[in-house]
């Protein structure tokens, strides 16, 4: 798969919308490893964009 497939579909994940063909397609990769690669760095850059949000509120 390629990065943009990973991107696009852990977006989706995120948002709780994934078309059926695209969950069939991810499902049938041999590793999970890139889905959490990637769920844990836009999970990190998610966190660190809200913390700069409030901080900037804030100030």
């Amino acid at each position: 798969m390629s990065l943009w497939q990973v991107f696009s579909s852990t977006i989706a994940a995120f948002f709780g919308v994934q078309t059926d063909k695209n969950r069939q397609r991810d499902f049938k990769t041999t590793s999970p490893i890139p889905f959490i690669l990637m769920g844990i760095m836009l999970t990190v850059f998610l966190v660190l964009t809200l913390v700069a949000i409030v901080n900037q509120v804030l100030s």
